[in-house]
This record gives C-alpha cells, sequence and structure tokens, in this order.
C-alpha cells in the first residue's frame, strides 16, 4: 500500500496501481488523479477517512491509498549503464523508510542507474518510503541482495569503483575523480559502514564539514556525493 496524491500520481504513470481509495473529503488533487485512473482504467473506490488512516497506518495520506503491484527486481549489473557511465547508490543497513525514500528521490533527479540494497531490508517499498521519495521510487531501479560485500566485490569486478561515504574518511570526496564508473556505499546512521564493508571500498570519503555538526543526514549526504559526481561529469 502506498499513500498521498503525488506518489499515487507517480505510480500511476509507472503502470504500478491495482486500485485506489479515496475519501469524500480529500486532498484538491485527487480530482485530477481520479481522472487519470479512469483513463487508464484503474478501479477507484470510495472509502471512510478512519479507513485510510488505518491502511496506512495513520500517514500523511491526503485522503489518497492505492494498492501497488510489487517493485520490479533488477540484478545488480542491470544497473550499470555504460553509455553514461555507471553511477549508483548502495545501502548497507539504511532501514529508515523516510532516508530510503529520500535517496531514492536524489537517485532519479540525478539520473543515477538505481539503488542496491539487502533483501532483507523492506523499508523500499513500503508507503512511508514512496511518500518520502514524492513517487520518484516508482522509476528508481531496485537490486535486492542477500550479502552487500558480495554485491561490492561483483562491482569491482565489472570495473566499477566503490566509494564509502564515511565521516573518518582520509579523501575529500571532491578530491576524487567521480568522472568514472561509481557506486557510493552508505551506512546506517549511528552505525555507518560496516567493517566488511569498509574493507571493499577502493575509497573511504568523507563530506568537508565546516559547521558544528560532525556529520550529515544519510540521505543529504547521498544528494550531495550524486550531484558532484554528475557536476564532474557535464563538465568532462
Amino acid at each position: 500500500m502506498i499513500f498521498g496524491v503525488n506518489p499515487t500520481l507517480e505510480a500511476l504513470r509507472a503502470g504500478h496501481v491495482i486500485e485506489i481509495q479515496v475519501s469524500e473529503t480529500g486532498h484538491r488533487g485527487a480530482a485530477s488523479l481520479i481522472e487519470l485512473a479512469a483513463r487508464l482504467k484503474v478501479p477507484v473506490r470510495r472509502a471512510t477517512v478512519s479507513e485510510l488512516d488505518r491502511i496506512s497506518g495513520h500517514g500523511l495520506h491526503q485522503g489518497v491509498v492505492a494498492t501497488v503491484n510489487r517493485h520490479i527486481k533488477y540484478r545488480v549489473d542491470e544497473l550499470l549503464d555504460w553509455e553514461t557511465g555507471p553511477l549508483l547508490v548502495v545501502l548497507d543497513g539504511v532501514e529508515d523508510p523516510r532516508n530510503v525514500g529520500a535517496i531514492a528521490r536524489a537517485v532519479d533527479a540525478a539520473g543515477a542507474g538505481g539503488i542496491v540494497l539487502q533483501t532483507r531490508r523492506a523499508a523500499a517499498t513500503t508507503g512511508a518510503a514512496v511518500k518520502a521519495s514524492a513517487g520518484a521510487i516508482s522509476y528508481v531501479r531496485l537490486a535486492p541482495v542477500v550479502n552487500i560485500s558480495r554485491a561490492l566485490e561483483g562491482l569491482k569486478a565489472d570495473g566499477v569503483w566503490v566509494v564509502g561515504l564515511d565521516e573518518k574518511g582520509r579523501d575529500s570526496l571532491f578530491d576524487l575523480d567521480l568522472t568514472v564508473p561509481t557506486a557510493f556505499v552508505l551506512g546506517a546512521e549511528g552505525k555507518g559502514l560496516r567493517r566488511l564493508v569498509q574493507e571493499r571500498c577502493d575509497w573511504l570519503a568523507s563530506l568537508p564539514m565546516q559547521g558544528k555538526v560532525a556529520s550529515l543526514n544519510v540521505s543529504v549526504a547521498a544528494g550531495i556525493a550524486l550531484f558532484e559526481a554528475v557536476r564532474q561529469r557535464q563538465r568532462r
């Protein structure tokens, strides 16, 4: 189940929606959503606000909840775009669905190849993750893997440079050449990257911090890293 007007609109456009439930006092954007659903022959039914509250886990649903099919799963190698130069994100233990959703939004905005994440981390497909991504996750390719360290070894064998983002990293992100095939690895807030994952990285890079706070939210760090890579590639 996903919820909210914009996430549902994007899931509709991506062809993932099976059914939509709308309250009588829905968001003003629900009218255009219902119109699009009719054109796409997706059934829409009325529901009470209390029903939608229960289904969405009391999330900010704006009077709209949708049932969607499962997100298509990709192999890691399918995330590598050799025409534009591989650029992707690997999540090592990031479980907060809001962070996963925000990272997916940055991945989509930067035109990156997708996200590698562990199969036991279900945050990527929850309604909260879809809501946080503003629907962008409907377009982002996800490659679930059992073992992150093994996936990194496979990427390196394919010619992708692995950059772990770590506040204690000796290299500055801005000093690295990110025009080469690159995979950014991000760990959970508080825990950071696990030791075995760090050992698989070609570089451990930090963001130059000028303020009093030592680190950034993981989704903010992902966005900065992705767009630094985009900046370097556009200049080249």
